[in-house]
Formats: structure tokens, C-alpha cells, sequence
């Protein structure tokens, strides 16, 4: 088994990495907990697949657990949806000695763990990644939230759970369109990191060599991730970084109104900010083309006509993570060199109109 510690000032947990170790949740769980009532949130995907499976082994390790299921999708990431979920711990009289899990991927995450963070002002949580995307991105760093509107994660609080469990066995049932989709994560965070983590990068060449090296795909992500994570937990420095890609992707994610899943608005983001600054002399030469390789390598999107439409621009103005009159946008002078350009929200037009170009 793989573990990543993530030790942060006030709290400390650990990532779990193996194959075959959704068989253990119940003991791995009873490790962490004392005997109590736990809250199993999936959506209709995830929870006729493994929920049955993880909750039966909670019972049997000693936990009263309560199955909630809400619909698949992006749409369920909503104050309804958290308020529906609270309600129903109410009704089932949660307190505050007692637990949350997150079975499911990246939606499931978000909303259960903004779940955990508000009801009764705070209860234990622990994820369970059962997507890619989820396994190697959104389990790990305590970001929780959900969208208001068209407005993604404007409503949520750091909060990091107590344990997350790693099962690469889950990938088998997705298919492979959200398989591919975390990938677009996993090339993010590879080109930052360079060094042998790119050179694996390199040999993947096919959704199957995603499924092959997912344990080490996920292992090295969830590292770079904690990494960075742990020296600043509520991203006021150099967790910053991680938005690599994510300015102009999650700009083209929302004018796709569904259209384009995360991991593929985060490729075609990643791909058109380190167009910019490569014609802009300020990266390596060739280091765009390198990258839209490898995305395209597994099937991703590299680009999309939605960038030449004005209202990316007016997206990436009104970002939520621009402060202060300035965006801090996220380059590479080479794979493995990031590096953070800040641009008064004035200037952003200009700099970025050579995004439309491909």
C-alpha cells in the first residue's frame, strides 16, 4: 500500500493507495473512528455500483450506516441538493459525535464534504475517490463547495477529511470518456512537477496505459498535490499553482454549459494559456505543442471554438480568484518551471487574444 501524509498546521491525514482496497473501508475506517452513525453520500452512478459493497463492510466493522443517494451530474453540486442531504440527516438525527463519507468522484466530493463542513458546524469526513479526476485532484486539499447558477465553487470552505482511501479497482467501471477526463488533471500536475513524473507521462499513450500505471498516476499526483497543499493550505501563495490551466478552462467549462466535462475544459485551458505565453517569448519554445500531445494522446480535447467567442474573456475578468484589480495566471517557461504572471484585470483582453489562435 501507498501512503501520502498530508500534514498541515492544525490537522493531519493520510492518502491510502491500493488496489482491491474498497474490500477493507470497514476496517481501514474503524482505525480512524470510534463507533457511530456515518453518512454515506453517493450519487446514481457510484451508489448501485459500490455503495451496497462499502456500507455493508462499515456495518460490519460496527458503524450504523445511513445510505443517501442524489442524482448524477453537475447540476446536483447545488444549495437544494446540500439542503436536501442535511435534511435528511436531521430526519435520521445526526449529531455532532457522528460521520460523513464521500463515495463517489469529484460532485460527490464537493458537495459531501461542504456537507460535513456546515452540518452542525463541522462533523468528521473521509473520502472514498471513486473517479480518476477525483483520485488524483479533488480528494485531497480540503477545497469543498458548489455552484451557484453558472457560477462554479462560489460557495464552499476548506475542509480536509480525516482519511481518504484509494481504490484504482473503481476505474474498471467508468467509461471511458470520464476516465480520460482526470487525466487532463494528471498532465496539469505533471508538467509543473517535470522530472520522472513527465517522463511516465511520456509513455502513456492510450486510455488502456491509463488504466495500467493509474496506482502510480495517482500516487504521484496526490504527492505534487499534498505538497503543495501543505505548505499553503488556503491558497494564498504558492498553491496557486494548481490553477494552471484552470483560468481559461474553467471560463470555456461554463460557456459549455455542460458540454465539457472538468478534466477536458482543464486541457483545453492548459493548452491555450501556454499558447499565450509561448507567443508571447515568455516559455520554451515547443512546449505547447508538447503538451496538446500528450493530452491528445488519451483522446482529450486540446481546443474548442468556445475560445473565440468574447465572453471568455468576460469569464476569465470576473474569475473569482481575481484579486485586488489583478488575475494571477499560471505559466510554464519550461515543463517542471512554473511560473505566475499577475495582469491587471484592465490588460487581460490584450494578453490573452491569442488565444483564439491555434
Amino acid at each position: 500500500m501507498t501512503t501520502v501524509s498530508v500534514t498541515l498546521p492544525e490537522t493531519k491525514y493520510d492518502v491510502l493507495i491500493e488496489r482491491g482496497l474498497l474490500k477493507s473501508v470497514g476496517e481501514l475506517v474503524a482505525k480512524q473512528w470510534s463507533a457511530r452513525k456515518i453518512a454515506l453520500v453517493s450519487d446514481s452512478n457510484v451508489a448501485p455500483l459500490y455503495q451496497e459493497q462499502v456500507g455493508t463492510s462499515l456495518e460490519s466493522a460496527g458503524f450504523e450506516v445511513h445510505r443517501y443517494v442524489f442524482p448524477a451530474g453537475e447540476a446536483s453540486k447545488s444549495l437544494t441538493t446540500l439542503a436536501d442531504l442535511a435534511q435528511q440527516m436531521a430526519v435520521d438525527a445526526f449529531n455532532r459525535d457522528d460521520s460523513v463519507i464521500a463515495l463517489g468522484g469529484g460532485v460527490t466530493g464537493d458537495l459531501a464534504g461542504l456537507l460535513a463542513a456546515s452540518y452542525m458546524r463541522g462533523l468528521a469526513f473521509i473520502q472514498i475517490p471513486t473517479s480518476l479526476l477525483a483520485q488524483v485532484d479533488s480528494s485531497v486539499g480540503g477545497k469543498t463547495a458548489v455552484d451557484l447558477d453558472n457560477i462554479k465553487n462560489i460557495i464552499g470552505a476548506f475542509y480536509e477529511p480525516d482519511l481518504v482511501i484509494v481504490d484504482p479497482d473503481t476505474l474498471a467501471t467508468m467509461k471511458q470518456r470520464d476516465l480520460v477526463e482526470g487525466y487532463g488533471e494528471i498532465v496539469k500536475t505533471a508538467a509543473l512537477e517535470g522530472g520522472e513524473f513527465w517522463q511516465l507521462i511520456e509513455t502513456i499513450n492510450s486510455p488502456a496505459d491509463l488504466i495500467t500505471h493509474s496506482p502510480e498516476l495517482s500516487a504521484r499526483s496526490i504527492h505534487y498535490k499534498a505538497s503543495v497543499v501543505i505548505a499553503d493550505e488556503t491558497e494564498s501563495g504558492t498553491r496557486q499553482l494548481l490553477n494552471f490551466g484552470h483560468t481559461i478552462g474553467h471560463a470555456v467549462e461554463a460557456l459549455a454549459d455542460g458540454g465539457l466535462r472538468h478534466g477536458e475544459a482543464v486541457s483545453i485551458g492548459t493548452v491555450a494559456i501556454m499558447r499565450v505565453f509561448e507567443n508571447a517569448g515568455l516559455a520554451e519554445k515547443g512546449i505547447t505543442a508538447k503538451l496538446r500531445e500528450r493530452l491528445a494522446a488519451v483522446g482529450l480535447p486540446v481546443t474548442d471554438d468556445l475560445l473565440t467567442s468574447p465572453k471568455v474573456l468576460d469569464k476569465v475578468k470576473n474569475d473569482k480568484k481575481n484579486r485586488h484589480g489583478h488575475l494571477n495566471l499560471v505559466y510554464l517557461t519550461a515543463i517542471g518551471q512554473p511560473k505566475i504572471k499577475s495582469i491587471p484585470s484592465s490588460e487581460i483582453a490584450s494578453f490573452l487574444h491569442l488565444t483564439v489562435a491555434d
